[in-house]
């Protein structure tokens, strides 16, 4: 098929397929999300204790026999789960679909720490005898292995591999998938993010040793972005994974799209291993406008990054009003309230449950916000319950990282 230049630019979200801590589905996350219902639960893990996190009770034998699951990851099996959904949701004949002009980008913030600590764990009981230390060892923890299970699994040959980009990962994997889809390395792509974070106690271990590791009596209430007693990161696990298309493919299949791709933007901020950077994350912000060819005041929705660290939800808010100012235009929202962070899921999670809107014409709210912090009161800030806007045609994403990585993509209803 002869394509023109035009065509191979235009890139759209067919498919959706996800794992969230309140939902297994997007129809179940979006119902969570405009009901207020958090997915964050009381939890135990080894060496930390007693702590809180967002789980997700996904069919793990929905896609995998129990050898698969033994031999594999958790981070493979979600990817695995979201990535089928994904097609199912799509509508595509997989049977019909070439698996070699199929592509697979997923964005993880670190893969290979939950297996590693499982291991260690496991020859303790053997005096640390390395003789017992599994054969799979490798192939579970090279850095391909959530994309490269999605391969084995639904037979796919084309172009797979990750794209770590710590908290920024979900954003990332979907840019990286778009961007393929234009270079015409692939005519199908399943991206965006996955995190198997809250199996490994060292990423529990690492936030409390900062100061950084909510508490609170009642689960559901421990993830407080914009609240003024907000004490810390609820860590979470869970996946999203899009079928990306271009439009003029999508258009002749009478697919179903759920918006397209018409910004994205990626910057460092070059100044800290884990403090955020304002000034870079409202670049990362107009350069993704700016690619759209869009004002701020267009976005309808602004679904934002703040985890519920003090500082970091400060610098975003400052960011965001750098960027949109006093817009009236613009509601904003968060979903890690409801979730906690998903880490590498974060991001594509978060759109993920925003897209509805496009036909709901619903901003979902942001949860457990009792004293806002006056240095979070933005103008738009959507509190208490959903609010309606007469049409939403554009929502903008933040995923911002360690190391100072910021993404930013922009959806537009089509």
């Amino acid at each position: 098929m002869i394509r023109s230049a035009e065509d191979y630019q235009r890139i759209v979200i067919t498919g959706v397929g996800l794992t969230a801590p309140n939902g297994d589905n997007l129809a179940e996350f979006r119902a969570a999300l405009l009901e207020g219902k958090s997915g964050v639960n009381n939890y135990h893990i080894r060496y930390v204790g007693d702590t809180l996190a967002g789980e997700c009770h996904f069919d793990e034998l929905l896609y995998q026999k129990r050898k698969e699951l033994r031999r594999g990851t958790r981070a493979g099996s979600v990817s695995i789960y979201c990535a089928n959904q994904a097609v199912s949701d799509s509508g595509i004949e997989w049977s019909k679909i070439d698996p070699e002009r199929v592509g697979v980008y997923i964005g993880v913030t670190e893969h290979g720490n939950v297996e590693t600590e499982n291991e260690i764990n496991e020859i303790k009981a053997f005096d640390y005898d390395t003789k017992v230390w599994s054969h799979h060892h490798n192939p579970r923890t090279v850095a391909n292995n959530p994309a490269g299970e999605v391969t084995l699994n639904m037979g796919i040959t084309g172009p797979h591999y990750t794209i770590g980009a710590a908290c920024a990962a979900g954003n990332a994997g979907l840019i990286q998938g778009a961007q393929m889809l234009q270079l015409g390395e692939c005519d199908l792509a399943i991206t965006g993010g996955v995190s198997e974070s809250i199996r490994t106690f060292g990423i529990f271990a690492g936030f409390a040793s900062q100061g950084a590791l909510a508490e609170h009596e009642d689960p559901t209430r421990a993830s407080r972005p914009f609240d003024l007693n907000r004490n810390g990161i609820v860590v979470a696990e869970g996946g999203s994974l899009f079928i990306l298309e271009r439009y003029s493919d999508a258009k002749r299949r009478g697919a179903n799209i759920y918006g397209e791709l018409v910004g994205h933007a990626m910057t460092s901020d070059a100044s800290d291993f884990v403090l955020p950077n304002p000034e870079q994350q409202a670049r990362c912000m107009k350069l993704a406008l700016d690619r759209a060819s869009i004002n701020a005041d267009q976005i309808d929705i602004v679904s934002t990054h703040a985890t519920a660290t003090t500082s970091g939800d400060i610098q975003e808010c400052v960011a965001l009003r750098n960027v949109f100012g006093d817009s009236t235009n613009t509601l904003i929202n968060n979903t890690k309230s409801f979730i906690g962070h998903a880490m590498g899921a974060a991001g594509s999670l978060e759109l993920a449950g925003n897209l509805p809107a496009f036909e709901d014409g619903l901003c979902h709210h942001t949860i457990n916000v009792d004293d806002l912090d006056p240095e979070c009161a933005l103008p738009g800030l959507v509190l208490g319950e959903p609010r309606s806007k007469k049409e939403v045609t554009y929502i903008l994403n933040n995923s911002f990282g360690m190391l100072g990585i910021n993404s930013v993509v922009i959806i537009k209803k089509v």
